[in-house]
């Protein structure tokens, strides 16, 4: 619901910044401090440095709390799901964390167009590593900038879940996406970019290869989204190029949200169509029939009809008791205007 006769303008949004002194003696991803989480799964850093120590650039570790492990140890050959009233199953899986870079201070925004790049990378390299595990049903990777967004780290990072189920919400996705191609025989998410393009209100920056939009039903104030031009249903083969050109418009966008808001905190992830093949289903799994999905081959339609982006979603309001009632998001800021004033936003 776009509340039009509540909605506020977009620089209303912009937050007072309060200084605060937080000392990296002890943040467990700053150089020098190695020790302090578990040992890396992969970095980058020059070849005369060792693991785990300083020289890095980027450097991913096991979440030192992780919702989901490779085994787990309690399940003494159990089975991986259990029937009954409330079916359950083992949280296996993937939780690792992508430090950004060793700067404390410099969220994404702030960082040179040569590290996003790399940090981009590393999202791509440890997607590619993961998925080769056949339990894994998909991969999400996030960004929780801000304590108001879920940071329990001041420290800039991301967070890489690699689950054994498919995400209601990316199934609600492929629902919607398969039903618009078997109408229309084409993807729905190269409709809405060929549509914004037209309109051209709600798009904020577009590239060669990407455009940044407003989307229509935003869920948030300066929800926004970031999508290929071309039909790319999976993140992982993204190019060289693509990478450069995602690492100056991600650089970007975040830059006119920093300095237009004050630094908001924000949620940003990456939807992108689950692993295929290697031993999985064909489909997104048995529910396929509840969901009004046919049998389908990974080779047939799910890359077909989905298309990878990235959304992200600021942290400048707050779900109330109707929101959680309902699952109707109430947003007191129309894209057209959030569009509009970042368009005019210089970084």
């Amino acid at each position: 619901m776009i509340a039009t006769e509540r909605a506020l303008r977009p620089e209303s949004f912009t937050r007072v910044k309060t200084e605060e002194v937080e000392t990296t003696a002890a943040c467990p991803f700053c150089y020098g401090n190695e020790a302090l989480t578990p040992p890396e799964i992969m970095a980058y850093r020059p070849k005369n440095t060792l693991p785990d120590t300083p020289g890095w650039t980027i450097r991913v570790v096991p979440n030192k709390y992780p919702a989901f492990v490779p085994e787990y140890p309690g399940r003494h050959g159990k089975p991986l799901v259990s029937e009954g009233m409330y079916p359950s199953m083992v949280a296996i899986g993937a939780h690792e964390v992508i430090i950004s870079s060793p700067d404390h201070y410099k969220s994404l925004a702030l960082l040179s167009k040569s590290q996003v790049m790399k940090i981009i990378s590393s999202y791509r390299d440890r997607y590619l590593a993961l998925k080769e595990d056949s339990r894994i049903r998909y991969i999400l990777i996030i960004v929780n900038h801000g304590r108001e967004a879920g940071a329990s780290i001041e420290h800039p990072h991301s967070q890489v879940f690699a689950v054994p189920l498919l995400p209601a919400t990316i199934k609600e996705e492929l629902v919607g996406a398969y039903s618009f191609f078997e109408r229309e025989k084409s993807c729905i998410f190269c409709h809405m970019i060929e549509h914004e393009l037209q309109e051209g209100k709600s798009v904020i920056l577009e590239s060669k290869n990407y455009i940044v939009f407003a989307p229509y039903a935003s869920r948030v104030p300066f929800e926004l989204w970031i999508m290929p031009k071309e039909h790319k249903p999976s993140f992982e083969t993204i190019r060289f190029s693509e990478i450069e050109d995602l690492a100056s418009i991600l650089r970007t966008i975040l830059g006119k949200l920093y300095k237009g808001l004050s630094d908001p905190p924000y949620n940003y992830f990456i939807h992108t169509c689950p692993p295929l093949g290697n031993g999985r289903p064909a489909t997104p799994g048995p529910e396929h029939r509840e969901m009004g999905i046919p049998p389908i081959g990974p080779e047939d339609m799910i890359p077909r009809v989905y298309h990878w982006h990235i959304e992200i979603l600021p942290k400048l309001s707050t779900a109330a008791g109707f929101e959680m009632g309902t699952g109707i998001m109430i947003n007191i800021a129309t894209p057209e205007n959030v569009a509009e004033y970042l368009r005019e936003m210089s970084v």
